[in-house]
């Protein structure tokens, strides 16, 4: 990338989330509000804050090593600490507009 971007990290984070996609339901995990929060420390360790559609989801794996090669891309990022929580519960209720549409979900 050429240009500065000054952006948040938060911001820049969530926009190279969106690379993350979900093999089972086609879309990515930040639309479809998995990811509950992102920071980066002063030392370089971003803290993910996330969790699955269910507990015992088979693509834990998958979704985790995506994500550790996507915000490990960033050059402030030293080393991705991925929490998953299941409280609070994730709903359909969390995902994006957009990504209701594209299911169906109306």
């Amino acid at each position: 990338m050429s240009e500065i971007d000054n952006r948040p990290f938060k911001e820049k984070a969530l926009d190279v989330l969106e690379n993350v996609i979900d093999p089972e339901l086609g879309i990515d995990i930040v639309n479809l509000g998995l990811i509950y929060g992102v920071e980066l420390t002063d030392d370089g360790v971003c803290n993910l804050t996330m969790t699955l559609t269910i507990a015992g989801c088979p693509l834990t794996d998958y979704l985790d090593e995506a994500i550790r090669e996507e915000l490990e891309g960033f050059d402030e990022v030293r080393d991705v600490n991925i929490n998953v929580v299941f409280e609070p519960a994730w709903s359909i209720d969390k995902m994006s507009r957009e990504a209701k549409l594209e299911l169906g979900i109306h």
